[in-house]
């Protein structure tokens, strides 16, 4: 295996150079933020190389980037939401993948965006929940998470907008979402070896863009460690409306294409 991993290396050095300098773009959002990179990385990438070679490496990729940091957020993670999104996040996911079977794709994504967008503009001019939601809100959440994570493989809107719009501190906000992150990945991992798609690539993209990772979660952690809280949170709605639009302009591409 080694072998072939230095062969693909050595073949493919500058796709994984270019690649590695998204990677490394990705990684600081993502230390900064807690979330983002999936998206902005396999955005870049996929500009390059198909999907179906990028996806499996970009999961080994996150499920390492919130290693690297939960131990600094440990203490901050709200484990009872985290356990109650989980649930329905469990529940709702093959729902996602049973419509991402059946119905087309844009006309979702198109949804989610404009839904995100206006979500994310009204949390800017100031609306925030008065409380922790309940149990039921928080597993209504993880499931809208696993409808959208099935059908089209963006599931961090809903959970984003839930943290950093309740009153819970910046710090909590961002540690939970990287733990739930964690656990989704890790699912989707094991979903996608049971596929059979993880492979020898897999690893070998893995390991050359690993250093870029690294380097940009710490990065990106080191400006957050920085930023106060008021400042943080309207970087968070930002960066999230960007994605938005990025996946909009997407939609209405593939649409055009159709």
């Amino acid at each position: 295996m080694l072998d072939s991993l230095i062969t693909y290396a050595t073949d493919n050095w500058q796709i994984l150079a270019l690649s590695s300098a998204a990677i490394f773009l990705a990684a600081i959002v993502r230390g900064f933020s807690g979330f983002g990179f999936s998206l902005l990385s396999i955005t870049a990438i996929s500009l390059i190389l198909p999907p179906r070679e990028i996806v499996p490496s970009i999961f080994l990729l996150e499920v390492a980037a919130s290693i690297n940091l939960i131990p600094s957020i440990w203490r901050e993670i709200d484990w009872r939401s985290i356990r109650w999104l989980l649930l329905g996040y469990i529940v709702a996911l093959p729902f996602g993948v049973y419509a991402l079977a059946r119905f087309p794709e844009p006309p979702m994504q198109l949804a989610m965006s404009l839904f995100v967008l206006a979500t994310a503009l009204l949390m800017l001019r100031g609306f925030r929940l008065q409380s922790t939601p309940g149990a039921a809100a928080t597993t209504a959440t993880g499931a809208a998470s696993g409808v959208l994570n099935g059908a089209f493989g963006i599931g961090g809107p809903p959970v984003v907008l839930f943290y950093f719009s309740t009153p819970a501190v910046a710090a909590v906000s961002r540690a939970s979402v990287i733990a739930f992150f964690l656990s989704t990945d890790i699912l989707g991992l094991g979903m996608l070896s049971y596929e059979g798609l993880v492979t020898s690539q897999s690893f070998a993209q893995f390991i050359v863009w690993l250093p870029a990772l690294l380097v940009g979660v710490w990065a990106g952690a080191h400006g957050f460690h920085r930023m106060n809280q008021a400042t943080f949170r309207r970087a968070v709605l930002v960066l999230l409306m960007a994605l938005a639009v990025l996946t909009l302009g997407k939609a209405l591409f593939d649409l055009s294409q159709a």
